[in-house]
């Protein structure tokens, strides 16, 4: 662990190369993974009814650079991840910024015509233990980095990961920092609180999680995950997926249920809340058929970090979370593969939710309700000199009976995203 720290104090000089032998590197190099994205983003958010903004409606080109090492030879390898990303304005006005795609400044309300960062992990390997220190991206149901603008959301500190036992993956981590969608700076880390659900403007330095993941048979996973904010919430994660085959085709079946409850001195307020989550999908030919209900009980909403989407079977909704105090959420969902019809890479989607029973008096009331209607069409192009070129069509109709003031508006969104990954 020495040498891995003197690396780390080598990278922070901008002397990378004094902590590698010309073994070494060679090692490193060898199993190595170099990567650049580009993403194109239109993201258009035409508000309805008495809202006081219009429209958020930008247009914004991206740049992700990923270079990643393999590990040095030895009981112990060494390596380093580097990650680089580059925000570009193509269309912004005073009116109509705030999607979280470019950086705004608050004062005059106009969006920066570029933003930039570069992520560094120095890492090391054990077996099949794996430890990460710098930037991190997690995806795990209790902390996600989010991927759902032009840029990635990231976190800085330190994650393990370790894979011993067979079938078993063991998860550990701790984040002090979070580096948002729309910023190039790292922040302390927040709970989200829209539509006031919980009290804003409290900041933790400490963000700490520990889980597993076991594959019990080849049809069966079940998840464990533990996780606190301090001195605001913690929460703990059951989670379960089951794969059988029924018929022509085969159902899935997807449990989670996550409770959540204030931690320490509770500086956010409190928080006590039970998210349970089930899905059915069922798949056969190039069709999928889902239903699914979430229901939310206790006395709060739901508690997640701020800056993303909670990891809950409404994920991938655009225009709100579904997880307000008491609600209910139904979902039905339909999706359509057309390489059965000979057009592969072409998949459809449509969705639909309805949240009921909404607990916000001072939003309008205890038995609200909020309706969205998600459609999707994407294309990855197959062959050719644009292998991999990807383009994604997304539409949502979402309303709701929260009074004016809320976080989440009645609107009509769009999002069109073209993206194309050449690997080195």
């Amino acid at each position: 662990m020495r040498r891995l720290a003197d690396c780390l104090r080598l990278l922070a000089l901008g002397t990378p190369s004094l902590c590698l032998s010309t073994h070494a590197a060679a090692e490193l190099l060898g199993d190595s993974s170099v990567s650049l994205t580009t993403r194109n983003y239109y993201l258009d958010r035409d508000y309805k009814g008495s809202s006081a903004v219009s429209a958020a409606r930008e247009w914004a080109q991206g740049f992700i650079f990923r270079a990643h090492s393999g590990y040095t030879e030895g009981t112990l390898g060494l390596g380093v991840d580097f990650t680089g990303m580059l925000g570009v304005k193509l269309d912004s006005s005073p009116q109509r910024s705030g999607t979280q795609l470019l950086p705004v400044d608050p004062q005059t309300r106009r969006a920066k015509d570029e933003y930039s960062e570069l992520g560094v992990a120095l890492k090391a390997r054990l077996s099949k233990t794996n430890l990460s220190l710098g930037t991190q991206f997690p995806m795990l149901p209790v902390i996600t980095a989010s991927p759902a603008r032009l840029l990635p959301q990231s976190f800085r500190g330190v994650s393990l990961s370790s894979a011993e036992i067979d079938d078993l993956t063991l998860q550990a981590g701790r984040m002090d920092r979070v580096n948002l969608r729309d910023s190039t700076n790292d922040q302390l880390i927040a709970m989200a609180s829209p539509n006031g659900r919980f009290k804003a403007g409290v900041f933790s330095d400490r963000f700490d999680y520990v889980g597993a993941d076991y594959r019990i048979s080849d049809n069966l996973t079940a998840r464990y995950y533990h996780a606190e904010l301090q001195n605001i919430y913690t929460q703990d994660f059951l989670g379960g997926l089951h794969v059988m085959p029924l018929g022509p085709g085969k159902l899935k079946t997807e449990l989670r249920v996550f409770a959540s409850r204030d931690s320490g001195r509770a500086e956010a307020g409190k928080v006590d809340n039970l998210n349970a989550g089930l899905t059915f999908t069922y798949l056969t030919g190039g069709h999928s058929f889902g239903l699914g209900y979430m229901h939310q009980s206790a006395d709060t909403a739901f508690a997640y970090l701020a800056g993303g989407e909670p990891a809950v079977l409404s994920d991938g909704t655009m225009s709100a979370d579904f997880v307000n105090p008491k609600e209910r959420t139904l979902l039905v969902r339909y999706d359509y593969n057309f390489a059965t019809m000979g057009v592969p890479g072409l998949v459809g989607m449509v969705r639909y939710l309805r949240g009921s029973h909404i607990d916000l008096p001072h939003l309008g009331g205890s038995d609200l309700t909020e309706p969205s209607k998600d459609l999707e069409l994407s294309y990855v192009v197959q062959s050719g000199p644009a292998k991999d070129l990807a383009f994604r069509l997304r539409h949502a109709f979402y309303r709701n009976d929260l009074d004016p003031g809320a976080t989440f508006r009645d609107d009509n969104e769009t999002r069109v995203n073209i993206d194309y990954t050449v690997k080195f």
